[in-house]
C-alpha cells in the first residue's frame, strides 16, 4: 500500500467529550425513569394509602400537632441552640488560647462530644446527672434537660465552626485593633468575633436544622403529655390508632421547618460566596 492510499483512507473518529457526557446523562435519566416506573407499577398504593393517608386520623391531630408538638419541638431546639452557642463560643476561645491546659480541655471536650451519639448524651443527662448530684434538679425540668443535652452535643460542633471562623478573619484585623489601644480580649469581642460570625452564619444555621431533628430524642428523658415533641406525639397517636398516618403528618411538620431553614442556609452560602468574590 502506497503513502497515497494511506492518506486517502478516512480517519476513524470516536465520540467527542461532549457526546460522551450527553450519552452518560441520557443513560442516567433512563435508569432513573425506569426505577420510578418500576416503583409506581409494583407498589401497592391501596395499602399505602390505607396505612399512611387516612384523612380522618390526620384531622384529629390538629390543632394539637401545631400548638403543642411543633411548639415544643421549636422550644427544645432554640433552647439547645442557645446553650450550644454560648458554650461553643467559650470552648472555641479556649481552643485558641495561649494557655496550654485550656487548649487541652477544649480539645478533649470536642473529641468526646463529637464522638458520642446524641442518644447517649440524653441518657447521661437524664440518668447520670441526677445520680451524680443527688437532691439537685436541672432548672426548667424537661425543657432544661433537653436544652442541656442538645447544648452539650451542639457545642462541640459549634466550637470548631466558631474557631474556624475566627481563624478565617485576617490577622491584620487584630493587629490594627491592638494599634488603636484595644486589649486582646476587647479586640476579640468587638472586632474579630463579629466578623467571624458573618463567615460562620451558614454552618450555624445548618446546625440549627440538625438540632431540630435531634430534638426527637427527648422521648428518652420521659416526658408528660404536655411536653411531647413531634416524634413522640406522632408515635403515640400511631399506637393508639394502629395506623401510620400520624407518623407521616409529624414528618411533614418537620419538613415545614427544615425546608425553609435549608433554603436560608443556601441563600446565606450564596451571599457569602458573592461577598468573597
Amino acid at each position: 500500500m502506497t503513502d497515497t492510499d494511506t492518506t486517502l483512507q478516512p480517519k476513524k473518529k470516536g465520540l467527542t467529550r461532549r457526546q460522551k457526557r450527553t450519552l452518560s446523562r441520557g443513560v442516567q435519566y433512563t435508569v432513573f425513569a425506569a426505577a420510578v416506573i418500576a416503583f409506581a407499577v409494583t407498589a401497592d398504593w391501596g395499602r399505602l394509602r390505607n396505612q399512611f393517608a387516612q384523612a380522618d386520623i390526620a384531622r384529629q391531630m390538629f390543632p394539637d400537632v401545631i400548638t403543642l408538638a411543633l411548639k415544643n419541638t421549636v422550644l427544645y431546639t432554640l433552647s439547645g441552640f442557645v446553650v450550644g452557642l454560648v458554650l461553643g463560643m467559650v470552648i472555641a476561645l479556649m481552643r485558641l488560647s495561649s494557655v496550654g491546659p485550656y487548649r487541652w480541655l477544649a480539645g478533649v471536650y470536642i473529641e468526646i462530644f463529637r464522638g458520642l451519639p446524641a442518644l447517649l448524651i440524653f441518657i447521661f443527662v437524664g440518668v447520670a446527672v441526677p445520680l451524680a448530684f443527688p437532691g439537685t434538679e436541672i432548672p426548667g425540668g424537661t425543657y432544661g434537660k433537653v436544652a442541656l443535652a442538645l447544648g452539650l452535643v451542639s457545642a462541640a460542633y459549634m466550637a470548631e465552626t466558631i474557631r474556624a471562623g475566627i481563624q478565617a478573619v485576617p490577622r491584620g484585623q487584630m493587629e490594627a485593633a491592638r494599634s488603636l489601644g484595644f486589649s486582646p480580649a476587647k479586640a476579640m469581642i468587638s472586632i474579630i468575633v463579629p466578623q467571624a460570625f458573618r463567615i460562620i452564619l451558614p454552618p450555624l444555621t445548618n446546625e440549627l436544622v440538625l438540632l431540630f431533628k435531634d430534638s426527637s430524642l427527648v422521648l428518652f428523658l420521659g416526658v408528660t403529655l404536655e411536653e411531647r415533641e413531634l416524634s413522640k406525639f406522632g408515635r403515640d397517636l400511631a399506637s393508639t390508632t394502629a395506623n401510620s398516618t400520624p407518623i407521616l403528618v409529624a414528618g411533614l411538620c418537620y419538613l415545614l421547618v427544615t425546608i425553609p431553614l435549608s433554603f436560608v442556609v443556601r441563600r446565606l452560602e450564596t451571599k457569602a460566596q458573592e461577598a468573597i468574590r
